[in-house]
């Protein structure tokens, strides 16, 4: 439920706007002491709030600059006996979401709150989602390998300095360059990725600088390029060591000029990028090779960073488990579970030749397919790499995806059946399919309570 607070001298006034909201399910209170409702403000959660202007003591544009600095401040819907264009633009440059003039118009009031409120939903939906992806793109790990990689990162984040990250396929070369990002000023402008060997040479420098209406087949509209996406922010620049030497020269030359200028066109667009670049191959062979432009390269390597592969910081190991399991697990709303000692130990003990990647893919599997609260050594062996069992023939995806991917839905099927205690309707609930289709999936599977 939206919670909504007033302030305004005038009790007559509150106790309309009371009336009016509670008929529409919003919870409501009021304060006609600004004071007291500024201070019930700081420690209290609210969506949306009505706020006179003419008031004893203090102000409502007062009230509005002080509570700016909130960490939760509402919505803010002024009010005022007085209106006039004037108090509207002043409530808007301090924040205020609407202005609307006594006396209210319920109609008027309705609407108002309710932008307000979805607009404040909005608000905490973003705020969320965007606590969730800190957390799943945090680098986990307390290693004396990787505390100097964050030391370095804090170091160099606060700089315009560009930075080239390297390590093997896995390590979480992209953790870093958005760590890069996060801890600099550039923090709340965008952070715009390209995987350079993901996008076909012919289409590379479009993808990177746009391209203007008919400058080639296809091109039926004006694209902005991800230099331009990336103005006042951080552009990332994965995989750099496969970009074709053309793309090459046209970005070693934006970074000279700090300029670009779209595929077909001739105006030069100022661009204020930070580049943070990434690649798994040593880019000075590919120099001496003749893939790779020197020059680009000393402009990219102004701080080198190398992220250690897994086998050699395996003392993170530990911490990666449970930070991985905790996410699948709210993922696919199973209850928490646990891993041994010895299950962690014989984690520790394998290679990772993918490296965390490779880690995070075991870790779920390991949690579809044992369906424990608790999981023990001789639950994990035979789902290692390398590991052999009796289901070998279904695991290994290299003789068949497709039946990887069938034992796989079986075990989570399963899984979720045991946990819902065999209620069909509430398993299909949560996995969001229809009776009907459940019930088709365990006839295929064999699946049936023992």
């Amino acid at each position: 439920m939206n919670k909504i607070i007033i302030i305004d001298d005038e009790i007559e006034i509150c106790e309309s706007i009371k009336m009016i909201l509670e008929y529409e399910d919003y919870e409501v209170e009021y304060f006609t002491d600004a004071k007291k409702g500024i201070e019930h403000l700081r420690d209290s959660n609210y969506s949306v709030m009505f706020l006179d202007i003419q008031m004893p003591k203090i102000t409502g544009f007062e009230v509005l600059s002080r509570i700016s600095k909130f960490r939760n401040m509402p919505n803010v819907i002024m009010i005022s006996a007085h209106g006039s264009l004037e108090n509207a633009v002043k409530a808007t440059k301090l924040g205020a979401f609407d202005f609307i003039e006594k006396p209210i118009d319920r109609d008027k009031l309705l609407i108002s709150v309710r932008n307000a409120s979805e607009r404040a939903t909005l608000i905490s939906e973003n705020q969320k989602l965007r606590s969730e992806l800190d957390t799943e793109y945090s680098i986990i790990g307390s290693s004396d390998a990787l505390v100097k990689i964050q030391n370095t990162i804090s170091r160099v984040a606060l700089s315009d300095a560009r930075v080239l990250i390297t390590g093997e396929n896995g390590t979480g070369k992209e953790l870093a360059a958005r760590e890069v990002h996060q801890q600099s000023e550039r923090k709340n402008k965008p952070f715009i990725e390209v995987n350079c060997a993901a996008i076909p040479n012919e289409l590379i420098e479009s993808e990177l600088f746009g391209h203007e209406k008919g400058s080639f087949t296809g091109a039926n509209q004006q694209r902005i390029g991800k230099f331009e996406a990336a103005n006042k922010g951080t552009l990332f620049l994965d995989e750099i060591g496969d970009m074709s030497m053309q793309a090459q020269a046209k970005v070693l030359r934006a970074i000279e000029d700090g300029k670009i200028e779209r595929v077909g066109g001739n105006k030069k667009i100022s661009v204020d990028v930070r580049i943070v670049s990434a690649t798994n191959k040593n880019l000075e062979q590919e120099i001496e090779d003749g893939n790779f432009r020197e020059d680009l390269f000393h402009r990219l390597n102004v701080i080198p960073l190398t992220i250690p592969p897994l086998r050699e910081r395996k003392d993170d190991i530990e911490e990666l488990v449970l930070h991985f399991s905790a996410i699948i697990c709210k993922k696919n709303k199973f209850p928490k579970v646990k891993f041994t000692k010895g299950a962690i130990e014989l984690l520790k003990a394998n290679n990772w030749s993918g490296n965390i990647r490779e880690l995070k893919n075991i870790v779920e599997r390991i949690i579809i397919m044992v369906p424990k609260d608790e999981i023990s050594v001789a639950d994990i062996e035979n789902l290692l790499p390398n590991s052999k069992s009796k289901n070998d023939d279904l695991l290994d995806i290299s003789n068949s995806f497709q039946e990887f991917k069938e034992v796989t839905e079986r075990a989570f099927i399963l899984k979720q059946l045991e946990l819902n205690n065999w209620n069909i309707s509430k398993t299909a609930e949560i996995l969001d399919i229809q009776r009907s289709h459940l019930y088709n999936k365990m006839k295929k599977y064999n699946i049936e309570k023992e």
